[in-house]
């Protein structure tokens, strides 16, 4: 079986052999046009000086130009190496446990008890590699525009409602007390399934990572200018270290807080949050130190209310 080498050092190649054809020969014709230049005394010497700099200046520019888009498709083909890397060892996980107890269930020396929790334990392991598949499956779609949102107008108290019902029917059986301050007659433009779904994100995330015995959430909604309406989600948590405030919106990025505190989590909450954002024209801030606790500022667009 022929080796391939990976595309990344392939472009790197085609990069340095892209420099060698074209400054190698571009160095020699300078340095005619100069010669040609400082000792022709003719017009025919100068104007033959003058083509070979231009033609000099031309080389180098595109060999510019071809090493910007060559480092371009680099890049691309070292993030979709990591990407590819990442979500292989995020699969890889749960099919080793899926495959351990197959195998434990294969042997038959389990009683009715251990049975039937090694069949629930091979339930939450399939459940889970299905709901990462479906989040990336998702994911993509948002990123290359196949996800239709149908978007109208919403009023913040709907959005922060509906998000505050589905967050308590995800944190059952445990009642999580939420400060909300929602004025009335503030409206958005947007899909209200995938709102209520950022805004729920961001209040699990605020659940997750405070401690249960101290633990204050806060919603506000503001407006923010004349354009947004700015939804706000506050906790007083573990806090994310500035270094990591972009970072955490990538694809399978958490940050070392949030490691730390054990957690469960695969990273694609707030890459999912970051898309459907960005879809609706809007805004995803943060403001967070460690220790200090966490604020998320959803920006959306107003969507004035019909006059009558």
């Amino acid at each position: 079986m022929r080796f391939r080498a990976p595309a990344n050092v392939l472009l790197r190649r085609a990069q340095l052999v892209l420099m060698l054809a074209t400054m190698v020969p571009t160095v020699l014709m300078t340095a005619l046009g100069i010669v040609l230049l400082i000792t022709g005394s003719r017009s025919v010497a100068v104007v033959a000086g003058v083509l070979v700099l231009a033609f000099c200046t031309s080389s180098v520019t595109g060999y510019i130009l071809g090493s910007i888009f060559v480092s371009k498709g680099a890049s691309i083909a070292r993030v979709q190496h990591d990407y590819l890397a990442v979500v292989s060892h995020e699969l890889n996980t749960p099919l080793t446990s899926i495959r351990m107890f197959i195998e434990t269930l294969h042997d038959g020396r389990l009683d009715d008890e251990d049975r039937d929790k090694c069949l629930e334990l091979l339930r939450q392991e399939t459940e889970r590699m299905s709901v990462l598949v479906a989040r990336l499956q998702e994911l993509a779609r948002m990123e290359t525009g196949e996800r239709a949102f149908k978007k109208r107008p919403l009023a913040a108290t709907e959005l922060v409602e509906e998000s505050l019902k589905s967050f308590r029917a995800a944190t059952l059986p445990e009642e999580i007390p939420v400060d909300t301050w929602v004025p009335e007659g503030l409206m958005v433009r947007g899909d209200k399934n995938a709102l209520v779904r950022v805004i729920t994100n961001l209040l699990t995330n605020a659940w997750k990572y405070t401690d249960a015995e101290d633990r204050e959430i806060a919603v506000r909604v503001i407006p923010h200018g004349k354009k947004f309406v700015e939804f706000s989600i506050i906790d007083n948590g573990v806090g994310i270290p500035r270094a990591e405030h972009r970072q955490i919106f990538q694809k399978f990025e958490r940050g070392k807080q949030a490691l730390q505190s054990g957690a469960p989590g695969t990273g694609l909450g707030l890459a999912i949050v970051s898309a459907i954002v960005r879809a609706h024209r809007g805004k995803v801030e943060v403001q967070s130190r460690p220790g200090r606790g966490s604020q998320f500022k959803i920006l959306l667009r107003s969507e004035r209310p019909a006059t009558p």
